[in-house]
């Protein structure tokens, strides 16, 4: 290759960017140094020289060059060893082994320890630019496969963003089709007591008066339940955790909810293991996700056949295996179907029509994922549902 050419070769503007003109020689004999310096220099290269592997090493931590040339047989440090500490420092060296006629083995040896290519004493021109060249077009693959990779990164980056951002809309849009009907049933049913309400005022009917005032009332309270949940759902500070017993809860709700179970004749326990340790909470959440799953069994009761057995809701706490606590609650309800459990805990999603907004269940899931807990659903043969939660043992202090 002439000498313009290699000029015009090793100026590609894509070795430019890549920086491989730059290299380390490194050779005992200080004669060879010069003439292999000059050679060098005059393919394009900016040539650091090292007369020892110590030396060679102190300036490639200074230089880095991508490319290294050495000798094999050198006082002291080999090029062999030099190879090895090169490659630990940098793996991505190109290192060129220079050898003599009766150095084979140690050649082959060298190419073990990563090394680019060998060269044999005396060093031939042509040969020693087709090893550099070998050396180029290593590095330049390798940083056309980084690119490659950081690009397809990028890309794939791209992508789950614009994925995620499509979820969120169809989330976004599920949530408004939801929360829309929710409002339009309990819409309808002020509509419906205002109406009753009206007629017992043209009629002067005590009967429709107190008729339409229960629907309005009933009403109004779903308006606040299901703007509290919306609220408590929304919420996005951080939760508050704090030692406290975990039968305390359940206790308050089977307090505030017994006169409601005995009105409809529904028998609400608890089963309670008192010997529980403290648990890591935040009880104000707990409460509200417990209550959710009390109330729905509560529900489920009421919309079951009265001729089909006697209607109980079971509320249990007990040890689980990994240190925290396991709450159950059972009911003797009207059970659920494959397709309704799939859907349970979806937005907005509720098996009580107009009576219901779905909200319930859907800040329950997200108090217990807050706790890192899980929650399951099971249903039995004879009717009923068995909502278990738990929640792990969290370190507060």
């Amino acid at each position: 290759m002439l000498k313009a050419e290699r000029v015009l070769f090793l100026n590609f503007p894509y070795r430019m960017k890549m920086n491989t003109k730059t290299i380390l020689l490194v050779d005992d004999e200080k004669g060879i140094r010069k003439v292999l310096g000059i050679s060098l220099s005059d393919m394009g290269y900016e040539v650091h020289a090292a007369g020892d592997g110590e030396s060679a090493l102190a300036i490639f931590k200074k230089v880095k060059p991508p490319i290294v040339l050495t000798d094999i047989k050198m006082p002291g440090m080999d090029g062999v060893e030099l190879l090895r500490r090169i490659k630990k420092i940098e793996p991505e060296t190109e290192v060129i082994m220079i050898t003599g006629h009766g150095n084979a083995d140690t050649a082959i040896k060298s190419l073990k320890f990563e090394a680019t290519d060998f060269v044999t004493k005396p060093i031939n021109d042509d040969a020693l630019e087709i090893a550099l060249e070998r050396a180029r077009e290593r590095i330049e693959m390798r940083q056309q496969i980084k690119t490659y990779t950081q690009n397809l990164e990028e890309l794939v980056e791209k992508k789950t963003r614009d994925l995620l951002a499509a979820e969120r809309m169809a989330a976004i849009g599920q949530t408004v089709t939801g929360l829309a009907h929710a409002i339009k049933n309990i819409a309808g049913g002020l509509k419906g007591g205002t109406f009753v309400l009206e007629k017992g005022i043209d009629l002067k009917d005590e009967k429709y008066l107190q008729q339409g005032w229960q629907m309005v009332r009933g009403n109004v309270d779903k308006i606040a339940d299901m703007s509290l949940d919306l609220l408590n759902y929304a919420k996005t500070s951080a939760i508050n955790f704090e030692m406290s017993d975990p039968n305390q809860p359940v206790k308050e709700i089977v307090r505030l909810m017994l006169p409601i179970a005995e009105k409809d004749k529904i028998n609400l326990e608890t089963n309670l293991d008192e010997n529980l340790p403290k648990l890591a909470c935040d009880t104000d959440l707990m409460h509200r996700a417990l209550l959710n799953l009390v109330t729905n069994a509560l529900d489920a009761c009421r919309a079951k056949d009265s001729d089909k057995g006697s209607k109980k809701v079971t509320v249990k706490t007990s040890a689980a295996d990994s240190g925290g606590v396991v709450y159950t609650v059972n009911d003797s309800g009207c059970g659920m179907t494959d397709e309704v459990k799939q859907q349970i805990f979806t937005r907005f999603f509720s098996t009580k029509g107009s009576h219901g907004t779905g909200i319930g269940l859907m800040l329950t899931k997200k108090i217990i994922d807050q706790h890192h807990g899980t929650i399951t659903l099971t249903t039995k043969a004879d009717g009923g549902c068995c909502f278990t939660v738990n929640i792990p043992p969290k370190d507060v202090r």
